[in-house]
């Protein structure tokens, strides 16, 4: 569905006395090979009393002859038309093979019809001088003309030049300047003295304002205009004629409507005649509005919808602040790259050579958004089952009371940061951070590759290699063993400071030792990760668990006090401590003599063991500062005080990694971590309406800026979205704010809200659907799972109406009915991994997720997502939903999967959050229904109106199928699913088939309209559910007239490229996406000659769907 403009173009003549007029040709007519559909069109001359002729001409161009009986006193022309805007991809041809490489030649059988467009005018010396620098090395002919094309654009300055005529291409080329007349005319003579048929094309150039600023090249135009305009076409065997607009240097498009296509520009002249001699006043206008805008996912609504969305934004929030909800809003938003659709990182990969930097970009950026004096924190991530190396995690950390945690953002290392910096640098920084913490410099202990290990790789390599080109096939393996012995395994890699929190130190809250160690130094485990991650921790003396100081953190429900004010770190030097430190005694160690084991620690009243450490690595450039786990956030911030002030002292930027700190409601956290072909941003909660718009612009357009964004598209131009998901986590400022928590009926009444309106569950989803997707329904597999969760929540009441359950029974009662068919509770649609989860205080946040969420491309689409659910919250915490869950069975998969029956049932609940007062506008999601729903093509034959849309398919995952490692399951996704809808003023007479078979066909709420749905298998992969079975492509849909036993009219659907064309990469944007989708629809071809269609009987499962895989009667 696109956007529709209307011109209205007026030339107006006045006369000082009665004129007479000789006939006036007016070539004011959308030619009949325009690529852009007009819709409709009108032409008006004045004064009346004229005759009128309408033909075509030599060159089958539309024009009209005026005659005027009588002398006039004006002549005025007045030009309304109507164009569809849709995209087409003006490289949408294909070539002859003997055309492919130019130069070429025409062929004999069309030569003498070309001659007229080859004739040429004669050289001039510029001109000369310019086809003399054109190469004719063999080249692909489309690229020649891209780059001839362009060149002229570059060369030659366009300006709006008002005298009449064309120049010829001398003076273009001697005053390098011109008009779209004059750079026109000089292609045209280029091209036909490179042996190119050319022709001169006047005609109306629409250019709309763009919903976006472009982030490359020129931003186009601020507004919408119109203008008469010139360009070049140029025909190629095989594809025809190919328009060439050298003002802009690009290709004609959906914006250039042709008038006249003639061999010259006099010809093309959009009015000729004469009249006699009087004095003129001559008026010109062109207007040009939009006359239908439908939604889009650049402009989802108008902004008058955004005010009201807006506003009722906030006065949800006035509600839920008046019956104390303290409800917070987060969510997980996930990007792509906009430069590289291709890469395995940006479709299956969760790490890749660029994502960390971009990662790094966005993290920083999102800094100066929203934290002052923020802490960037370079962690590790999720590790998952096959993935040789764990992710890694770029976390943005800020205190809530707006105070800083670190002062010097120039202190941070960047990702690109290449500092002159070695063990040296490493150990200082280390010993400044101790001198900090009031323990023994003489602590910082070096830390080595353990050679023992490595001797043993380096003897295990072939006999004709080294370590530093081991040819090993593993790249991982090859980097690390290069990267070893690369600086000697008598080279620390890093230096370890042993540090743990210690209560009972009256002057220093910190406690160091030496570590004893059976090998006297502290060897690394051999691996990919920092030090910290590395330490031999089993080497160190055996501690009873009943002494081992283990972290633990601190309660999720625990009051927490202000934080104390930070203080600014002072510009010391590694060397001299500050005069007020106090002392505290050293721990030495004393070296055993030959012989002897024995090793020997003294601390002064040291009671107690420390297994964590502060480690230091020169790593890339870079000093790389690993923090150990600390129960308290306030023990994280005095650590990071001491980062910052010996990085200060030393005069070298930091990159802090380790263990982040711990959870606490008094710091807000943003992370950019790396999923799956995407990048994830989880998002800190909002506490307002206010702070979502902001949180949610900000980070689209921080993304936006990096390069980064939200839209994706398949081969065939389908738009599905980044593919990562967009869940909004719900919950409280802390875990005793959780309105779940404390009032554990509001998930209830969510759960039979979701349950009951399956709109919710595939309006907003991606498009992988069903019971094994990523977050699937409770009742989308086991069914008699609904008959346990009943049971559970008839034990969760509102408070006026029984005793509320505590935090831990309401996990417990659902926790094992909101999961998957495998029983992971993660890939819940409604997730209570965080709620209050038995497995530690991390899983205790009283925070609850909805994992249904598909990424939108555009915010507003993400915040009427938003306000819709803040709104149902609204709803059930003032008004409670009980009852029991609806028994959909198999109507999921049929009736739900069709957008007409899922919009039915979304414009239900709109009218039941209408009835609470939460009046929800149905246009504010019209543009989520296209994008999960696109359109696919129309036609309308005697009133009856035949439409395709795309529908959802359920995948189907197949067995486990051993791979390198384990096992692996695929998905099929050879079958899909269209929606039929026949509309019109007799639809009983009428019905669809599909080659040439029933579809069935049901009601909607709209009066004279049907709708069906059309399962097929569009394309044929080696492993899928039915191997065999032949695809169903390309559909032929007839509107059957049930009288006559004939096809009315029809339409032809493909799945691939109707000529041919096999596309290897993606789409680079969403005009492409759109040209190859509406590319596989064809406006006509339906059955011929009469055919009476078998039988049909729909399948009770699905009744609303017609199975071309199965056989009629089946």
């Amino acid at each position: 569905m696109s956007i529709t403009a209307s011109i209205y173009h007026l030339t107006h003549y006045k006369y000082d006395r009665p004129v007479i007029l000789g006939p006036q040709i007016i070539r004011l007519r959308p030619a009949p090979h325009s690529r852009t559909r007009v819709i409709s069109h009108s032409l008006k001359v004045s004064p009346a009393g004229h005759f009128v002729n309408h033909q075509q001409d030599p060159y089958g161009n539309w024009l009209a002859r005026f005659v005027f009986p009588e002398p006039v006193r004006e002549f005025k022309i007045e030009v309304d038309l109507v164009a569809d805007m849709s995209v087409y991809n003006p490289f949408d041809f294909f070539v002859e093979d003997s055309a492919k490489e130019f130069p070429f030649a025409y062929g004999p059988d069309i030569a003498d019809d070309l001659s007229i467009y080859l004739h040429r005018d004669p050289v001039t010396p510029l001109l000369q001088g310019l086809l003399d620098s054109i190469p004719r090395d063999p080249m692909v002919t489309v690229d020649f003309l891209v780059m001839l094309n362009s060149r002229l654009s570059n060369e030659i300055n366009y300006e709006i030049r008002m005298e009449p005529g064309v120049q010829t291409p001398e003076e273009t080329l001697t005053r390098a300047a011109g008009s779209c007349r004059d750079s026109s005319w000089l292609l045209v003579q280029v091209l036909r003295n490179l042996g190119l048929a050319a022709r001169f094309v006047s005609g109306y150039l629409i250019q709309l304002k763009p919903d976006l600023v472009s982030l490359d090249g020129p931003a186009g135009t601020d507004h919408d205009f119109t203008d008469l305009h010139a360009w070049v076409e140029v025909y190629l065997p095989g594809a025809g004629w190919v328009g060439l607009d050298p003002t802009s240097g690009l290709l004609a498009g959906e914006s250039h409507i042709p008038l006249a296509a003639t061999p010259h520009y006099r010809n093309a002249a959009p009015i000729t005649g004469v009249a006699s001699q009087a004095d003129v006043e001559f008026a010109f206008d062109m207007q040009v509005r939009r006359t239908a805008e439908h939604p889009r996912i650049t402009k989802p609504f108008s902004d008058a919808d955004w005010d009201r969305l807006n506003l009722l934004g906030g006065k949800i929030d006035e509600r839920l602040q008046a019956g104390d909800v303290r409800l917070t809003m987060g969510g997980e938003p996930t990007f792509v790259s906009i430069d590289d659709f291709e890469s395995a990182e940006w479709n299956t990969d969760a790490v890749g050579p660029t994502k960390r930097a971009l990662a790094d970009k966005l993290i920083r950026r999102l800094d100066q958004s929203f934290a002052k004096g923020g802490l960037l924190h370079y962690g590790q991530g999720k590790w998952y089952p096959g993935e040789t190396l764990p992710r890694w995690t770029f976390s943005l950390y800020w205190r809530k009371d707006g105070k800083p945690i670190w002062h010097d953002p120039d202190l941070f290392a960047h990702e690109d940061t290449d500092e002159e910096v070695g063990p040296d640098q490493a150990q200082a920084l280390l010993q400044a951070i101790a001198a900090t913490l009031d323990v023994p410099r003489e602590n910082v202990l070096p830390a080595f590759e353990d050679p023992a290990e490595w001797i043993i790789k380096e003897g295990k390599l072939p006999e004709n290699v080294t370590p530093e080109n081991s040819k090993l096939k593993d790249p991982e393996e090859r980097a690390r063993i290069a990267r070893v012995f690369e600086r000697g395994l008598t080279t620390p890699a890093g230096y370890v400071l042993p540090v743990q929190r210690w209560q009972s130190k009256a002057h220093s809250r910190w406690m160091s030792e030496v570590w004893e160690l059976r090998r006297g130094k502290v060897f690394l485990v051999s691996g990919d990760s920092p030090v910290g991650y590395r330490l031999p921790l089993g080497t160190l003396p055996h501690i009873p668990e009943s002494n081992y100081p283990f972290i633990n953190p601190q309660d999720p429900t625990e009051p927490r006090a202000p934080l104390s004010d930070p203080v600014a770190p002072a510009t010391t030097t590694a060397t001299e401590p500050e005069k007020d430190e106090p002392e505290q005694a050293i721990a030495s160690r004393t070296s055993a003599p030959a012989g002897q084991t024995l090793v020997e620690q003294t601390l002064g009243d040291l009671d107690g063991r420390v297994r964590t450490a502060i480690s230091v690595e020169p790593r890339d450039g870079r000093l790389c500062v690993f923090l150990p786990p600390v129960e308290k956030l306030e023990d994280y911030l005095e650590l990071i005080a001491a980062v910052e002030r010996a990085a200060k002292s030393i005069g070298h930027r930091v990159l802090i990694e380790g263990y982040a700190p711990p959870s606490d409601p008094r710091i807000e956290v943003i992370r950019v971590a790396p999923d799956p072909g995407v990048i994830e941003v989880n998002i800190h909660p909002a506490a307002s309406w206010a702070d979502c718009v902001k949180t949610t612009e900000t980070v689209y357009e921080e993304a936006r800026q990096c390069r980064l964004g939200a839209d994706k598209f398949m081969v065939d131009g389908r738009h599905t979205g980044t593919g990562g998901g967009n869940h909004v986590v719900v919950g409280g400022a802390t875990t005793l704010d959780s309105p779940f928590l404390r009032r554990p009926d509001l998930l209830k009444s969510l759960i039979l809200f979701w349950q009951r309106h399956p709109s919710l569950s595939y309006l907003f989803s991606g498009l992988f659907v069903g019971p094994t997707s990523q977050a699937p329904r409770i009742d989308e597999a086991r069914h008699d799972s609904l008959y346990e969760l009943e049971i559970a929540l008839d034990q969760i009441w509102p408070p006026e109406q029984g005793n509320v359950p505590p935090p831990w029974l309401t996990d417990r009662l659902l926790r094992n009915s909101l999961i998957d068919v495998t029983g992971n509770t993660h890939r819940a649609e409604i997730c209570i991994d965080k709620l209050f989860s038995p497995d530690g205080p991390t899983g205790r946040l009283g925070l609850v997720e909805f994992r249904g969420f598909e990424m939108p491309p555009n915010p507003r689409m993400s915040l009427a997502q938003q306000v819709l659910l803040r709104a149902i919250i609204l709803r059930c915490w003032e008004a409670p939903v009980s009852g029991s869950l609806t028994r959909w069975g198999t109507a999921l998969h049929d009736r739900f999967m069709l957008p007409a029956f899922i919009w039915e049932d979304f414009l239900d609940v709109l009218g039941d959050l209408s009835g609470h007062d939460l009046p929800l506008d149905p246009k504010w999601f019209e543009a989520q229904a296209e994008f999960r729903f696109p359109f696919c093509g129309e036609v309308t034959y005697e009133g009856m109106t035949l439409e395709l849309r795309q529908a959802l398919e359920p995948w189907h995952v197949m067995g486990e199928t051993g791979a390198i490692g384990g096992t692996v399951r695929y998905t099929d996704s050879s079958v899909e699913r269209l929606q039929v809808t026949l509309s019109g003023v007799n639809p009983d007479r009428y019905r669809v088939t599909a080659n040439r078979r029933l579809v069935p066909m049901s009601r909607t709420k709209q009066s004279g309209e049907r709708v069906g749905a059309v399962r097929y298998k569009a394309w044929k992969p080696s492993m899928s559910l039915h191997p065999v079975l032949e695809v169903d492509a390309p559909l032929t849909f007839d509107i059957y007239d049930t009288w006559t036993g004939r096809a009315l009219g029809g339409c032809r659907y493909h799945v691939a490229h109707p000529g041919g064309r096999s596309f290897d990469t993606f789409p680079v944007n969403g005009n492409e996406a759109e040209a190859r989708r509406l590319t596989r629809f064809e406006a006509q071809g339906h059955s011929t000659d009469a055919y009476e269609p078998a039988p049909e009987t729909p399948h009770p499962e699905f009744p609303m769907t017609l199975d071309l895989r199965r056989r009629p009667g089946l």
